[in-house]
């Protein structure tokens, strides 16, 4: 079965000076606006029609370059740090395996995450506020989620209090 997180990291073109500087909490942080600025960008194509591709671009764009951008932490003592490092863990854990109860937790997140993206993708696509709304709050609450049990897992890994 394909890794959807593994797939993305391949797509991003993620190596180790990418994942290095993307630890930066400015990195993590201004990240989580790609969601809601790209449902947005798609949602935009009701007020400026084809041109709304120039935002979506932009947004493609900033989430490629946003890893490359801010300079390697001095520190990553700080929960958005801790996560994005727990979460280079979850995408090894083939090579090096992660406690089962830590896959198992972060499997059903990825799912809701998922089904967040899905119930986005139908509300931008019919246009529903409701939908749309809906869809970035389960995304992005799976997703917090997510990075919070990835601090936990770089925390049990790696012995940091």
């Amino acid at each position: 079965m394909a890794d959807p997180g593994r797939l993305s990291e391949r797509l991003m073109l993620m190596d180790e000076a990418a994942w290095a500087r993307h630890a930066n909490p400015w990195s993590g942080w201004s990240r989580l606006a790609t969601l809601p600025l790209l449902s947005l960008a798609i949602w935009s194509r009701v007020w400026i029609g084809a041109w709304a591709w120039a935002p979506v671009v932009l947004v493609l764009l900033w989430t490629w370059l946003n890893p490359r951008l801010f300079p390697v932490p001095r520190r990553t003592d700080n929960w958005m740090s801790r996560g994005v490092l727990g979460e280079r863990l979850w995408l090894a854990r083939r090579k090096a395996p992660i406690p089962a109860h830590h896959a198992r937790v972060a499997m059903i997140l990825s799912a809701f995450s998922g089904l967040g993206a899905v119930v986005l993708g139908f509300g931008l696509w019919v246009l529903s506020p409701g939908w749309t709304a809906a869809g970035l709050v389960l995304a992005m609450g799976a997703k917090l989620w997510f990075l919070d049990r990835m601090v936990w897992l770089r925390q049990d890994m790696e012995g940091e209090t």
